[in-house]
């Protein structure tokens, strides 16, 4: 049985590191969350892959580290009584700035050892559907501190699961 594009990925890449690129993090200037009294908002989040490369490093062997970047973001906006709003929409279609009461948006990169060659489509499948699940703990330990920092509602992001499909099997490759 051939391996799927994705297993080949799997099998060359070992997690080497994950980091903050950057961040940025804002209260609306007629928001004060600590005195908010009853304030409604609902909260949006942002996910996106955006881009991935390999490296080839020149020390004193050479090595290929495969870097993914992925962008995210959580904000709390006034859905003053229309809170079906926040269901239906995508942080970008939400551009009306009044709406937005706090943000919190960062760039993470996990960073892998690549030995072997999977190939473009395996890496590209690879950043697409696995390298989010070892960005995520440190992502939502971030907006949680942040966040009370901020003195910003409390929220707390899921755990990522795995999705399984009828036979409760993985569809992640583990």
């Amino acid at each position: 049985m051939s391996k799927t594009p994705i297993q080949k990925a799997i099998e060359c890449l070992s997690i080497q590191d994950v980091f903050q690129r950057s961040t940025s993090a804002k209260i609306s200037d007629d928001f004060d969350p600590k005195y908010a009294a009853n304030n409604e908002f609902g909260i949006q989040l942002k996910h996106i892959v955006r881009r991935s490369e390999v490296i080839q490093i020149e020390d004193d062997g050479e090595r290929c580290i495969f870097r993914v970047y992925v962008d995210l973001g959580i904000r709390w906006i006034d859905v003053s009584g229309d809170e079906s709003r926040v269901a239906e929409e995508s942080p970008a279609e939400t551009d009306d700035a009044s709406d937005v009461l706090a943000n919190i948006e960062s760039t993470y990169v996990a960073e892998y050892l690549l030995n072997g060659e999977p190939g473009k489509d395996a890496l590209d499948e690879f950043a697409l559907n696995n390298a989010s699940y070892h960005i995520w703990p440190y992502w939502r330990e971030y907006i949680m501190s942040q966040g009370v920092r901020m003195n910003l509602p409390k929220f707390a992001l899921p755990a990522v699961q795995f999705a399984t499909n009828k036979n409760g099997k993985s569809e992640a490759g583990e």
